[in-house]
């Protein structure tokens, strides 16, 4: 989980901050302490947590919150403000030629994730109405082309090469061309790493800028190295002047050093972050809603934008209005699960929610859930159409609980507790429809209004 060691120790101490009704100056430089400890323990450059602290204790010491009835609440929004600086305050947006075709270079180490970052970048444009062709620019990693044009064709995004015998910078100008011909608008280049930064692959890499004139050059690189993250970042700038950088990863790294260090050593904003293994799982980097996750105050408007990208609307006004005239069978539930299930993993949702606090989950198996969620799918899909239908037809029959449970790997047990709480639903439902009726008291039939 991304921040998870950085994040639980910053909420810590801001919560023994929270406690106390009047801070003294004592008090602020124990807190001050512990946070830069915490920021050195995730890996966040020296300098960078030193000019931090600074920042922040300066502003603590300040009247405002000396003086202030809420001490806590004004030290939260002094750290959460400079976090958020520290990121890069706002969201950077890709830059888009207004006439003709956009190029985007994607540079980094070889094993950072350039080429699936390829796609994922390519499908997120996509989405946004624009028509991306990948290049195969790596001509020297064994197999870079064909996992390129695996990922291309798992997402349906048109893939450019010209094999291993042609020098990547004239198969970036031919890419050009290709994507001229075939009215694409979008280039992106999947160009070589190599296992550490050395003249040659530099040199190979102005040639390409010089040729293509790219809108973008972003930097890929993989969140869980840390510092060298930040290394390789500002050796690439010097050489390339990138644009902005792209994090993988990110959800894999507990400790969160890179995010918070590569803007400020080298200028560059972060402008995308890998979240997971699937083509979808990428996001805009927003510096204040990352400073907010971190601080456990939650993500709602990445969550309402999540929600918003995966759940059919339409389809979830329909499954309310069934489940509110107890028209809802295991068909609609089946279909609820589906558009649950687009959200992501349970963690990466609750880390959204305001007041997470990653401690608190310690020990908790999240993963037990979706198993869950995972047995009650396949006994749902082990019923047939008319059952699904009309569960009735299940709960009379002993020889049909037996063939769910058989086709589902499960137990009779398992089949009778999914019948008996999708009935306690139904009922659930049916109060609350009474609810809502006019002239209905219901539960508020107590109140003196």
């Amino acid at each position: 989980m991304a921040f998870e060691g950085l994040s639980s120790k910053l909420q810590e101490t801001i919560k023994k901050l929270k406690g106390k009704g009047k801070l003294s100056e004592k008090d602020i430089k124990e807190a001050m302490r512990e946070v830069k400890l915490a920021l050195l323990e995730a890996d966040v450059n020296y300098k960078v947590v030193k000019d931090f602290v600074k920042i922040v204790s300066e502003k603590c010491l300040g009247n405002e919150v000396m003086e202030s009835l809420t001490p806590g609440q004004q030290v939260i929004k002094i750290v959460n403000d400079e976090l958020t600086t520290l990121m890069g305050t706002t969201e950077s947006k890709l830059e888009f030629v207004n006439h003709g075709i956009t190029v985007i270079m994607l540079v980094g180490l070889q094993g950072a994730g350039k080429t699936t970052m390829a796609g994922k970048l390519a499908l997120n444009l996509r989405k946004n109405n624009k028509k991306p062709l990948l290049v195969a620019g790596d001509i020297y990693r064994p197999a870079a082309i064909k996992q390129l044009q695996v990922v291309g064709k798992s997402i349906d995004i048109p893939v450019f090469t010209m094999g291993d015998k042609i020098s990547p910078v004239d198969i970036a100008k031919a890419g050009i061309e290709n994507a001229k011909d075939n009215g694409c608008n979008v280039v992106i280049i999947d160009t070589a790493g190599r296992l550490h930064i050395d003249e040659v692959l530099m040199d190979e890499l102005k040639q390409i800028k010089a040729s293509v004139s790219p809108s973008e050059i972003l930097l890929v690189v993989d969140a869980m190295t840390g510092q060298d993250a930040v290394n390789v970042a500002e050796t690439f700038n010097n050489s390339l002047d990138v644009t902005g950088v792209v994090l993988t990863k990110l959800d894999g790294d507990t400790r969160g050093g890179a995010a918070l260090s590569i803007k400020s050593i080298t200028g560059k904003p972060i402008k995308f972050a890998g979240m997971g293994e699937k083509m979808t799982d990428l996001e805009v980097f927003h510096p204040e809603r990352m400073a907010s996750r971190i601080l456990g105050m939650g993500d709602v408007l990445s969550l309402i934008e999540k929600a918003q990208a995966a759940i059919d609307e339409k389809k979830a006004q329909e499954l309310g209005n069934k489940m509110l005239n107890q028209e809802f069978n295991f068909e609609d539930f089946l279909e609820t699960m589906n558009q649950m299930k687009n959200l992501g993993p349970l963690g990466k949702i609750i880390e959204m929610i305001p007041g997470f606090n990653a401690k608190e989950l310690k020990g908790v198996d999240l993963s037990q859930s979706e198993k869950e969620m995972a047995k009650i799918e396949a006994i749902i899909k082990s019923m047939t159409a008319a059952e699904r239908k009309n569960p009735n037809l299940i709960s009379s029959s002993p020889s049909r609980k037996k063939r769910i449970a058989n086709g589902s790997g499960t137990t009779i047990q398992a089949v009778n507790k999914i019948l008996k709480d999708f009935e306690s639903m139904k009922k659930m439902m049916k109060q609350m429809k009474g609810m809502t009726k006019p002239g209905k008291k219901g539960l508020f039939g107590k109140l003196p209004f």
